[in-house]
């Protein structure tokens, strides 16, 4: 064959510690210009969700927050700090399940997002008792960053993923997800199509958005202050104008809730 599936995946170097109200965009801009790999027609732009976080603002200081005594009784209970705990009710629809044993809480987000903590961390954030919230709005957070990097380019059509890490159900370890999406269409249906046997695909639906921010992990890593890549050579086709949504299952078909 003359021409093969390729794509590239490149790490954006050199961004400074970002903090709240910084042109996030004009820094991702301007560090891959500067590293010589300028943004260009059909790359996406894969951000980790600390530095969106940290740009809009979404550090708080435990000192400042006064746990409830339903957050104080789980935190005896689980031996966690009752200031994080109250962060996590406060940040989540629902606990999903919890493991006060070995003070594990697993919640859905308010997004709709299951997982650790409501996605609460205190990793890559400056201060003892600071930790980072997820983004309000994931997508609207992407959409901003797609819009300012089209006026900062020149009109560039960018992707934009925002990526965060998440256990997995039925697996050890960790792996990098999308959770807010723009210029991505987050999911691609093989349903309806012919496998190489000629068969028909019925339930085939792969989550690009994730396998984007999962394989964009390898460049940005979590402690080499990487945070942005630049996926380049996938064709990702048209936007998707519910943005992360069709990838949150929905809880009357998760049979495990």
């Amino acid at each position: 064959m003359n021409v093969f599936p390729r794509i590239e995946i490149i790490g954006v170097t050199g961004l400074p510690e970002i903090n709240k109200g910084d042109n996030l965009s004009e820094m991702i801009v301007g560090a891959a210009q500067r590293q010589g790999t300028p943004l260009v027609n059909g790359d996406i732009l894969v951000v980790t969700q600390k530095v969106v976080s940290k740009a809009e603002g979404r550090l708080v200081d435990l000192k400042d927050v006064t746990p409830s005594p339903f957050a104080r009784q789980l935190a005896e209970d689980s031996g966690k700090d009752a200031r994080l705990v109250e962060l996590v009710l406060r940040e989540s629809r629902s606990i999903v399940r919890m493991d006060l044993d070995r003070g594990i809480m697993i919640t859905e987000t308010k997004h709709g997002f299951v997982c650790a903590n409501a996605g609460i961390d205190s990793s890559n954030v400056p201060g003892d008792d600071v930790v980072c919230l997820l983004p309000v709005d994931p997508d609207k957070s992407a959409q901003g960053i797609r819009k300012a990097i089209a006026g900062l380019t020149g009109g560039a059509h960018v992707g934009v993923v925002i990526s965060d890490t998440f256990g997995r159900a039925w697996r050890e370890g960790h792996s990098n997800f999308a959770i807010g999406v723009d210029g991505v269409e987050p999911m691609k249906d093989y349903r309806g199509t012919l496998d190489a046997n000629g068969r028909m695909l019925k339930v085939t639906t792969i989550a690009v958005a994730d396998e984007l921010a999962a394989a964009a992990e390898m460049v940005t890593a979590k402690a080499i202050n990487v945070p942005v890549a630049i996926v380049r050579g996938y064709e990702h086709g048209t936007d998707s104008p519910n943005g992360i949504k069709p990838m949150i299952r929905d809880r009357s078909r998760d049979l495990f809730r």
